[in-house]
């Protein structure tokens, strides 16, 4: 896939779960209130988080796809952890909020939610699980960090959403003396997108940190530089991310005996087969190094 489709994609990935999340957030809202669930108003806030989230999602993808320039040589990928980073203060905050109320609403009596509210919850869980579906696939294909975040915020979507038809299933079925079934779903909800918020914070911290991740690539690269005459062997490959592409530091091995110019040709033709055969590397820095056995 060219540079150019994997921004289109991504973009348009983005821009999904904007308009999803944001239709959602607003029947959410509505039936949260008129339907006495807080659960479902704990859900709506975190789906409003989300359509931020989602829009500092698009910028990100927008803005790492600038060319590398005099002041940024290796691109301008490494905003998408920061993004990221940005993405789970969001969810911590909303987790907080939801958290504080419900705990409000437990020691507050207040009337059951409506029925209605779990006719509303049903096709939301549904479509945000598929949401979820889509956007991860989109994540893996393209290896965006940060639309594998906007991911995740479907499937924590669908999990709160599950736990909200729960506690409000509880208050309707047990009566009275059950109205903080509700309220214990939405600290339920809370805890679930704290923990979520650490799943997508663990890579992003892994990539500004230049952890290495990334052994299929190493072995993909090994695989085709045996490939090309004249190299020997493989030693060194550091792999890093910079957004959706990768930077590799190679080293090779050649014939101790030939010309440098006969090294370089040789890591030149490598350079050019690695970026064919992957297009997610932005750059290769080939190393040769003499065989002297």
């Amino acid at each position: 896939m060219h540079k150019q489709e994997y921004k289109i994609k991504a973009i348009h990935t983005a821009t999904f779960s904007i308009l999803s999340n944001a239709a959602l957030a607003v029947i959410k809202w509505i039936a949260g209130i008129f339907g006495n669930s807080y659960a479902l108003i704990a859900d709506a806030i975190e789906s409003t988080t989300d359509v931020c989230a989602s829009l500092l999602i698009l910028f990100g993808i927008k803005y790492t796809q600038k060319p590398a320039d005099e002041n940024h040589p290796y691109g301008h990928g490494r905003l998408e952890p920061l993004i990221t980073f940005m993405v789970v203060a969001f969810l911590v905050i909303s987790a907080v909020v939801i958290a504080f109320q419900a705990i409000q609403n437990i020691n507050t009596p207040h009337p059951s939610p409506k029925l209605f509210t779990l006719f509303v919850l049903a096709p939301i869980i549904l479509w945000k699980e598929i949401s979820y579906h889509i956007v991860i696939r989109k994540s893996k294909q393209l290896g965006s960090l940060s639309l594998k975040a906007d991911a995740w915020h479907h499937r924590s979507d669908a999990i709160t959403s599950v736990a909200a038809f729960i506690g409000i299933s509880i208050a309707l079925i047990m009566g009275k003396g059950y109205e903080t079934a509700d309220d214990w779903a939405a600290l339920f909800a809370s805890a679930f997108i704290l923990f979520n918020a650490y799943r997508i914070f663990r890579p992003a911290l892994g990539e500004i940190m230049d952890e290495h991740l990334y052994d299929d690539i190493v072995a993909e690269i090994r695989e085709t530089a045996s490939t090309v005459s004249g190299v020997i062997n493989t030693e060194k490959c550091h792999i890093r991310k910079t957004g959706m592409t990768y930077f590799a530091d190679l080293h090779i091995t050649v014939d101790a005996h030939i010309t440098v110019k006969e090294g370089h040709d040789i890591a030149h033709i490598l350079k050019e087969k690695l970026k064919s055969k992957l297009p997610q590397l932005e750059d290769v820095l080939i190393h040769v190094e003499p065989d002297e056995f």
